[in-house]
């Protein structure tokens, strides 16, 4: 099977993979050689030496994080390298905590921005096709079951809308230890305030209550469910590119 292939089958498993290719060499003949690198290090392929592909394992892995491309200057006892590292991340994924009225135009805006959507609740007759024709996946089940069986990593953003902190809190409190890039949750400063008390008695430390953003979204005066949902994805665009912390 091709690298090619290899990279496109991982991208629609939603799995994160580089290539790293041979651009410089000292005496050119290892020029295009090519290998692929996964997010915990293992390889397919070699670029011809031991120590190079080494050293852009340890270069590759990081930038998997920022979902990049770069080219690395490596140095190996053969000689000077330049080592262009291409990063394909699977489409971000956004997690929907509450079908909720807000929900709606999130979801399909989302979906319009290149997102992988999924919508979860605990109350079926909210959770239907119908209102999320968009969706890529209905999950019917509470925060904490539900993040059971989901994938969250770096390349995961999540928000938490049901308003309803029967079910708003375990959200938080099953996706705080994890890795998302993003978790924000809905409800005044107040409310904020006084569920990042109920947190910390549930055993969540402050530099994971630190990941909340909340009140969720970029002030913008929204008070429509469309613009929530504009400013709310404004925010998490902004977080994708660095722009937002």
């Amino acid at each position: 099977m091709s690298f090619y292939q290899k990279i496109r089958d991982h991208i629609q498993r939603e799995e994160m993979v580089s290539r790293a290719t041979v651009v410089h060499a000292p005496d050119g003949t290892n020029i295009g050689a090519e290998m692929l690198v996964y997010p915990d290090g293992v390889t397919d392929g070699s670029l011809g030496n031991a120590l190079l592909d080494a050293e852009t394992i340890k270069n590759a892995v990081p930038l998997m994080q920022r979902t990049g491309s770069k080219t690395f200057p490596i140095t190996t006892d053969l000689g000077d390298f330049e080592v262009f590292v291409d990063v394909f991340p699977p489409p971000p994924t956004l997690l929907v905590f509450g079908a909720v009225h807000i929900s709606i135009p999130l979801v399909k805006m989302a979906k319009e921005l290149g997102f992988r959507v999924k919508v979860i609740d605990g109350r079926e007759k909210f959770l239907t096709k119908e209102r999320f024709p968009e969706a890529d996946e209905l999950i019917f089940a509470w925060p904490d079951e539900a993040v059971e069986q989901l994938k969250i990593d770096h390349n995961t953003y999540i928000v938490i809308l049901s308003h309803d902190e029967k079910f708003d809190e375990p959200a938080l409190q099953s996706t705080l230890p994890s890795q998302a890039r993003y978790i924000g949750a809905i409800g005044s400063r107040t409310t904020v305030a006084k569920r990042v008390d109920r947190l910390k008695k549930l055993g969540i430390t402050e530099e994971q209550m630190s990941k909340i953003h909340g009140p969720v979204g970029i002030e913008i005066g929204a008070k429509e469910p469309a613009e929530i949902a504009v400013s709310i994805l404004a925010e998490i665009i902004g977080v994708k590119y660095g722009v937002v912390k």
